[in-house]
């Protein structure tokens, strides 16, 4: 006997074996068992989603020999002749293949009469939209009144070319692409059915390459199961699609969170050998950004799709706001790029530098860091540019000579007096400062932390401190970012802070005092007003104004560093 392939195998013969589709099975199911049947249903989705499958079981039920229902007997002629392709009265039409007039008037010339063998006489014409105008003209009259035997069921998947005069006349149904939490669940028992191995991993691969349609889903299956040798693999799946793992996806955004541009290199020549799609590979990055985003957002609704909730809390908590933003904003803009660019792995490199470049965070070259390539840069750049000399000059020391002097004095005061200095007892006594409100406020600027741990603490007020219990409580206005499971996290920053082992408490409710985000955003505002009184009280700036009958617009001033950032 012949090989079956899995897609026509297990295509549902009834409503109760279709996955998914609930909204377009309800109203189906309805009307059949209320006996409110219309005489022309469409049907539009994208491929595979199961428009004509729906059809043909519709066509099943309205001709039953048990009568017109939602469930059809399955065993009496009409049913299995419905399900072996041979009924005489549905009439199945490839419209692609039959687009012309003439081809309409010779199906429409049959419509008068009687169904030969069940109670309606059902055309299933696949593909509608391919129909020609003077088609669709020549099948209005008959498809607003037919005779009462006669059923219309149209399947597309684009109604947009469907006349607004066809549109009227028919029922439509609207078939969503499938989740892939779906599809994996119809695949997880057809595979049981089938008796053969697979891992979940593996499935929601196909569920993702499938892109929505269970047919797509399905025929991965038959192709995973002869290239995995009849076990279904996640590593024989990545190698036949030719994806990237998530676990490498994942790797390069935790590369990207610490903004090693060494390690997202070396991530994608590991991906190059597998010779991957880079336009897939950078759909599962953006995907995982958009989940990320959510999850910063609002962490209870963060997606589990591969099954990897927590994965996608902790990368939320290492990413701010702002750079999930830019890298998605970035992505989106690179997907052009990889279609015009003659080497795909070039342009693939390039978007993910510019995502790490272009955070405003990114330092290219720190001081202690810097090379020893970077300094003869430097001099050569000093001979050949003396103007740009001073700008790049690195600053010296504060006068060592002053402090060696006033070190030396110290000593001789405390040789002649005996009396101990309060630097003298800072060395001596190492006792840590008692851990205060303000004390937080002055060692903020420290947090080794950033994301979404980082701006929690910063809208913090320390309430009190109980042994090695620290609580604080956030600012109301900024409780959509925080959730239970930060609290790890939230204590891991505050002991690193402080250098000793703390376990913070979260309280949400309204500060008294202020919190480092305030007490910075205060900083600021008083920056810019003594930065604007200065500038006012220029006397250049103050000739101008006279000479030009000028006013000063304080809202536009700005210093130099602040304008190199907008």
């Amino acid at each position: 006997m012949s090989y079956q392939v899995l897609a026509r195998k297990w295509r549902p013969s009834n409503f109760s074996e279709v996955a998914g589709q609930a909204h377009v099975l309800r109203t189906l199911e309805n009307a059949l068992d209320n006996q409110r049947l219309h005489h022309a249903y469409l049907f539009t989705g994208t491929r595979g989603v199961g428009k004509t499958t729906l059809a043909r079981i519709l066509a099943k039920c309205l001709n039953c020999e048990e009568g017109i229902s939602s469930t059809p007997c399955e065993k009496c002629g009409s049913c299995i002749e419905i399900n072996q392709g041979r009924f005489i009265d549905l009439i199945e039409v490839d419209a692609a293949s039959r687009t012309k007039v003439e081809d309409t008037r010779e199906l429409l010339d049959n419509v008068q009469y009687s169904p030969a063998r069940g109670k309606f006489k059902v055309y299933l014409i696949d593909e509608v939209h391919m129909l020609s105008n003077h088609s669709f003209n020549a099948l209005l009259k008959t498809l607003e009144e037919p005779p009462p035997h006669v059923k219309f069921l149209f399947a597309t998947t684009d109604p947009h070319k469907l006349p607004v005069t066809i549109l009227s006349r028919c029922l439509q149904l609207n078939l969503k692409n499938l989740s892939p939490q779906i599809i994996v669940e119809h695949l997880s028992s057809v595979l049981g059915e089938e008796k053969i191995e697979f891992d979940e991993e593996s499935l929601w691969q196909i569920a993702a390459a499938a892109s929505g349609s269970m047919r797509d889903a399905l025929t991965l299956v038959d192709q995973a199961i002869s290239y995995c040798q009849g076990k279904i693999n996640s590593e024989g799946v990545i190698e036949m699609l030719g994806v990237p793992e998530q676990k490498q996806v994942v790797a390069l955004l935790d590369a990207m969170a610490v903004r090693d541009a060494g390690a997202v290199i070396s991530l994608i020549e590991k991906m190059a050998e597998q010779t991957p799609d880079y336009v897939h590979s950078l759909d599962s990055l953006l995907s995982v950004l958009h989940r990320i985003a959510v999850a910063q957002v609002l962490p209870d609704a963060a997606d589990n799709s591969f099954g990897d909730k927590q994965q996608i809390l902790d990368l939320a908590a290492k990413f701010s706001g702002e750079d999930v933003q830019l890298y998605y904003q970035l992505g989106i803009k690179g997907r052009d790029d990889l279609r015009l660019a003659g080497e795909m792995r070039t342009a693939f490199e390039m978007i993910l530098l510019r995502m790490l470049v272009f955070s405003p965070d990114f330092n290219l070259i720190t001081e202690s860091e810097q090379s020893t390539e970077t300094q003869a840069a430097t001099e050569t750049v000093k001979k050949k540019h003396p103007a740009v000399a001073r700008n790049i000059e690195p600053k010296p020391p504060a006068t060592p000579q002053h402090e060696e002097s006033d070190s030396t004095e110290q000593v001789h005061v405390r040789a002649e007096t005996g009396v101990t200095t309060d630097q003298d007892a800072h060395h001596h006594n190492a006792a840590p400062k008692p851990i205060t409100h303000a004390t937080w406020l002055e060692s903020f600027i420290n947090l080794g932390a950033s994301g979404i741990v980082a701006n929690v603490l910063a809208n913090s007020e320390l309430i009190r401190i109980k042994e090695e219990n620290v609580y604080f409580v956030l600012d109301e206005s900024q409780s959509a970012v925080f959730n239970e499971e930060l609290l790890p996290k939230l204590s891991q920053a505050v002991s690193q802070l402080f250098d000793t082992v703390l376990k913070v408490h979260i309280k949400i409710g309204k500060v008294l005092k202020e919190t480092p985000a305030l007490k910075s955003q205060r900083l600021k505002q008083e920056q810019h007003k003594t930065m604007v009184n200065e500038f006012e009280q220029d006397e250049n700036v103050q000739q101008l104004l006279k000479r030009f009958s000028g006013t000063l617009a304080r809202e536009s001033i700005a210093s130099t560093n602040e304008q190199g950032k907008s």
